[in-house]
């Protein structure tokens, strides 16, 4: 008879979120599968638990969720952890249990800290309705282009930002979706330094100018106002920018009329206008 998976969440900085059951739950299983052993080792050595831990992370994923996909087939108990939160929520977790799923293998949550949802609470955000998008990626066009899908979503946003690419993330918020958005910055959730700043997205940018973004952060951002009436597409936008340059305006001030139209932030279109002419110089 196949064994469990189960997914036990850990703190995301206060031990003291670790709840009973979570430790029961180490303690009872065959082994533990981490994402980074170096990590889970000093929790587990913090609550007394001594259990054979396995490496599952990013890069070992597909070997290493066959391997512990065997061992629950066996009979075995495997509880997954992360370094910090909710296993498969942002993280190959969810990989593996498709595979517990696809097999015939019990999986149970062992519920606890999630940074999104802590950092949704306190935001002063509308929390009704919510889309994570965890990490943007790095690649400029892949990330343009999640951003203009995102343009007119309506719920609550919320992403998670390193403290080094934190000011570049921001200045593509505030281009895509405009410097009046309301975000709310929370970093080091439930640390010793635990702050969150509410602003727009362009004092957000203004104030990292100067200030040094430190810890792990959540952004919970803003949804778009509710439509009335259908939005322009970018490139509708784009065509209509196009017949005013024809008309004899500027670019710069064919961008703002379309933008003022319809939604898209100047600068986003101005820019995207500039790129559509193949890189000739603005008039």
């Amino acid at each position: 008879m196949p064994g469990t998976l189960y997914l036990v969440a850990t703190p995301i900085g206060n031990l003291g979120d670790f709840s009973p059951r979570a430790v029961d739950t180490l303690n009872a299983a065959d082994f533990i599968a981490a994402e980074d052993t170096r990590v889970s080792v000093k929790l587990l050595n913090h609550f007394g638990i001594q259990k054979p831990l396995v490496s599952y992370r990013e890069h070992n994923h597909v070997a290493a969720g066959q391997a512990i996909l065997r061992r629950l087939l066996s009979g075995e108990n495997c509880a997954l952890v992360t370094d910090a939160g909710t296993p498969a929520v942002s993280d190959p977790g969810e990989d593996l249990v498709r595979l517990c799923a696809e097999n015939g293998v019990a999986v149970f949550s062992i519920p606890g800290c999630c940074a999104a949802v802590s950092a949704l609470a306190v935001s002063g955000l509308p929390t009704g309705r919510f889309a994570f998008e965890g990490f943007l990626t790095v690649n400029k066009k892949s990330r343009r282009e999640r951003l203009e899908a995102l343009r007119t979503e309506e719920r609550t946003m919320i992403f998670h930002e390193a403290p080094h690419k934190l000011r570049a993330t921001l200045a593509d918020l505030r281009d895509a979706f405009g410097a009046e958005r309301r975000v709310a910055l929370c970093r080091e959730m439930t640390k010793l330094h635990e702050e969150t700043l509410r602003m727009t997205l362009g004092e957000a940018v203004a104030y990292y100018e100067s200030a040094a973004p430190r810890g792990e952060y959540v952004l919970v951002v803003e949804g778009a106002p509710p439509t009335t009436e259908t939005a322009l597409s970018l490139s509708d936008a784009l065509a209509e920018v196009a017949e005013l340059r024809r008309g004899g305006e500027r670019l710069k001030d064919a961008a703002a009329q379309v933008a003022k139209k319809s939604g898209f932030p100047r600068n986003r279109l101005y820019a995207a206008a500039l790129e559509q002419s193949e890189g000739h110089p603005p008039v």
